[in-house]
Parts: structure tokens; sequence; C-alpha cells
């Protein structure tokens, strides 16, 4: 088993013919995603990379079968993009694009409450199973099958957790990047609770930033519901306070939004904390050999 994807998932990309929809998708086929097509208005009935492109995602759905889409269009464009899979009754968006104006994604979270679906980012790198299912930008090599989940605000740290696992002598179930913007789909909580429900994952890690309280609610969270071992990590634990660093999402706005406190909240809520990604490796196997 995984979560939100696997070797059966039929997925679309909408900006499929675009320059980083077709590089993407491409890595995508070659990993063995099960890619079923494409979307990019005005160039239905045409084929790209031996798939067929369709006009609408309502479209696609309705000839492929496609339950999971993911998002390689213009920031002015995303928000249409996501709301238009979730009426074509994709169950899983997965929007790559970064620099959507948040006025946009508060339309988008309001409008995806009634919706069947669940939203991963945007501004992230997507979500693989691994040796199963890529849905994103990652470097696929680094993932090997396990039993260890992964959910991060950061692209970069998600390939770092992941390769620590791997030389530990472990693997991953699915890795999850969440996206650091203000507002995204799916939190660090619902991610690990998505986890923590997997039969097939037997520890999680889970690394946030400085900025905002996901990581905080999350630990709290496990500190209540905790069946399995949790590592985490928060990056930005030299950054200056009402520093921005690198995301939208992460900046401190308070003492509670520091590296620091969110680090002492994780221990106290019996989640293993790493001062260092280099450490995120040896701390799972630790935490599985108990």
């Amino acid at each position: 088993m995984s979560i939100l994807v696997n070797k059966d998932s039929k997925i679309i990309v909408q900006g499929f013919t675009g320059t980083e929809g077709t590089f993407h998708a491409g890595q995508m086929i070659e990993y063995g995603s099960n890619v079923v097509g494409g979307v990019t208005p005005g160039k239905g009935g045409q084929s790209h990379l031996d798939k067929p492109v369709f006009n609408t995602v309502e479209q696609a759905v309705k000839e492929t079968g496609a339950n999971v889409s993911i998002i390689f269009v213009p920031p002015a464009f995303a928000a249409d993009a996501i709301m238009e899979a979730a009426d074509g009754g994709i169950g899983v968006i997965v929007c790559i694009t970064e620099g959507i104006p948040t006025n946009d994604m508060v339309k988008v979270k309001e409008y995806l409450t009634d919706k069947d679906s669940r939203l991963i980012g945007p501004n992230c790198p997507g979500i693989i199973t691994a040796d199963e299912a890529k849905i994103g930008i990652m470097p696929g090599f680094v993932f090997k099958k396990g039993r260890v989940g992964i959910v991060s605000k950061s692209g970069t740290l998600t390939y770092e957790a992941a390769d620590q696992v791997v030389k530990a002598g472990l693997g991953v179930s699915t890795a999850i990047g969440i996206g650091g913007d203000p507002i995204i789909g799916t939190t660090t909580k619902e991610a690990v609770e998505m986890f923590m429900n997997d039969p097939e994952t037997d520890a999680i890690v889970m690394i946030g930033e400085i900025g905002g309280d996901m990581e905080a609610k999350a630990a709290r969270w496990v500190k209540d519901n905790n069946r399995k071992p949790v590592i985490g990590f928060i990056a930005g634990q030299t950054a200056p306070k009402g520093r921005k660093m690198g995301h939208a999402g992460a900046i401190v706005g308070g003492d509670d939004d520091t590296a620091q406190a969110k680090m002492k909240i994780m221990a106290e809520c019996g989640i293993s904390v790493a001062s260092s990604p280099a450490e995120i490796g040896k701390k799972v196997a630790e935490a599985l050999a108990k």
C-alpha cells in the first residue's frame, strides 16, 4: 500500500505541451508512472510524448479514467487549472507552479472545501511512491522502496531525507512535498495522519521550517495519536527574526515561529528531533530498532 498515489494511478498533465510539462512528463513516464494523457487548451486531438492531448480535464477524465493530475501552468492560470481539475473529478491534484498570487489560493482553498479532491502544493516538488509512481519533479533515483514516509515543506530537503534514509539501509513508502507557500492544499498534520494510518509505513519523517504553526499542530496531533516513531527536522535554525527564507510561508513572525520553538514543541510531543539533515537516517534507524 501507499498513500495518495501508486502504480495504478492514472495521471494527466495540465500544461502538457509546454516546456516544463513536456520535460517532467517525460521524466515521469521514464520512471514508470502511468501517465495516460495531458491537457492543453486548443491542442485537443493531438498526440504528445505518444500520449493523447485533450482540451479540458473533463474530456481527459472521460476518455482515460484519470484520477490524478499534475499542473505545470503559469502562475496567472494555475488557480483556474486547480479548480478545473476538481470540477473534472480528479481525486489527487498536484500543483508544481510557484508564484501563484495568495488571493488566488484563498479562492482555491474555499472552492475545494466541498469537492472530493485533495490538493498537494502549490510550489512543491510533488509526490512519489518509490518504484511505483512519480508525480512531480523530484530525482526519482534517490528514492528506494521501503517503509518510511516523508512529509516536507522543502523540495531539496525531501530529497536529502530520502537519501539519508536509503543510506541507513532503509527505504521510502511515499514522500510528499507539501510546499512552502502561506496557503497550501495539504498540511503537515494531514500528511502525517495519512502516514500514521498507512499499514505499510513504519516510521514518519516530518520536515518543517520557520514560519507558521503547521509543525506545532502536527506535533500535538502526534502526541495524542502516536502509533509509530516520528522523526522531525526544522530548517532555518539560524534565521534572524522577521527574515523570509526562500519560501513565501517561511517568515518568523513571533517567538513560536522560530526553529528552536518548533523543535522544542516536537520534542515535548515525543518526536525524535534531528539537529541537522545528516542525522535523519540515523534517527530513523535508531527509532525502528527500539
